[in-house]
């Protein structure tokens, strides 16, 4: 079974999908791999290394038109799914709530997509799970960025000059990226304090030297895979209202409030911003998907009554080595565990609860559930 690695067209993307020590573990489990010259430089990785290890270069069409298998980080496009072999497999971030006509092209080409996002949170999935990689990676990043744009240093110090005490940083949402980001600022020794919707989170804010924020929204509870559920109007006005004077005395916020498939809730308003120091930082790490804060751009630092508002989308990009491991290793976890050691395929079989989770098309059908009944708007 042939592997196709081509280099990452998406604007701004630096990952590669496939690193030179998985590589090698594909190929001796019995795959092929065929990769687009300089799929790996912008993240680290040479093409020597990859040839040393096994992996045969070529030109781009002929990478993605000769694979079984095609691994990128980023969905593909129309011209590259046009391109595919009837029958062949992708793995991507596919985006499959918003790209409709993507999707629909795929399996129109007879193409199994599956879709990285989509892999359920489960213990068995967990070594799959890349939206949980790449967020763990993306919350560090977040901190760093903070502390570079912040005229505060994070740590108290005590010296003969006086006194300095430490910046107090609030973390909006404690998922996999806000945990990680109130770790990494108690690490540079800051004061933080955090909220979430879901209460039974505050004992893991605690566990890493937080305050937890208490704002009673009523019941607000989350999904099976662990997100948060959606506020109603009501909730939100109360949440904005408990977290305001917090924000207010904060010199680094970050808010990582997404909600799975839908679009990011609005929780800072140019009101708060404004309540704030100048010098002071907001980081939102939701701005791709419509962002948290009021006035936040893609792709940019905007600032507001002296307050910089940080809106780098691909977080994880910035620390590209670490997370194209974090991605490759995802993905090689997710061919072993569905590699049919004698027959040299993978064996998707259509009654497992992860293949049902994150395969979107297959045999010339939109076939996940979910996505089927939101294209269909049951």
């Amino acid at each position: 079974m042939q592997i196709g690695v081509p280099k990452e067209t998406w604007p701004g993307e630096v990952r590669c999908a496939l690193v030179p020590a998985n590589a090698s573990k594909l190929i001796k489990l019995g795959f092929s791999i065929s990769m687009e010259s300089g799929a790996g430089a912008a993240s680290g990785f040479s093409d020597a290394l990859f040839t040393d290890a096994g992996v045969t270069l070529a030109p781009r069409a002929d990478v993605i038109a000769a694979a079984d298998l095609l691994i990128c980080v980023r969905k593909p496009d129309a011209a590259e799914v046009s391109l595919l072999k009837s029958g062949a497999v992708t793995i991507s971030f596919l985006d499959p709530f918003n790209e409709k006509t993507l999707v629909e092209s795929l399996a129109t080409q007879g193409a199994t997509a599956i879709s990285m996002e989509m892999v359920p949170r489960s213990t068995r999935a967990q070594k799959m799970d890349a939206l949980s990689s790449q967020a763990n990676l993306a919350g560090y990043v977040t901190v760093i960025q903070a502390a570079f744009h912040s005229p505060k240093i994070m740590p108290m110090m005590m010296t003969p000059s006086g006194t300095i005490r430490p910046a107090r940083v609030f973390v909006i949402g404690a998922g996999v990226a806000g945990l990680q980001a109130i770790a990494t600022a108690k690490r540079l020794g800051a004061r933080v304090e955090a909220f979430d919707t879901r209460p039974v989170v505050a004992e893991q804010v605690q566990s890493l030297g937080a305050k937890f924020v208490e704002i009673d929204l009523g019941d607000t509870g989350q999904t099976d895979q662990g997100y948060a559920k959606a506020l109603t109007p009501e909730q939100m006005a109360i949440q904005r209202e408990g977290q305001k004077q917090v924000i207010s005395q904060s010199d680094v916020v970050i808010t990582t409030a997404q909600l799975f498939g839908r679009p990011a809730p609005q929780l800072i308003d140019r009101d708060m911003i404004e309540s704030m120091q100048p010098g002071s930082v907001i980081v939102d790490m939701a701005v791709e998907t419509g962002g948290n804060v009021e006035g936040s751009v893609l792709n940019e630092t905007v600032e507001i009554n002296g307050v910089k508002i940080i809106g780098q989308g691909n977080l994880p990009g910035e620390v590209a080595r670490n997370a194209s491991e974090m991605y490759s290793n995802n993905l090689v976890n997710l061919l072993q565990e569905f590699w049919d050691e004698e027959a040299k395929q993978l064996n998707l079989d259509p009654e497992d609860e992860i293949v049902q989770s994150c395969v979107i098309t297959r045999d010339g059908a939109v076939v996940n559930e979910t996505i089927k009944n939101i294209y269909s708007g049951a």
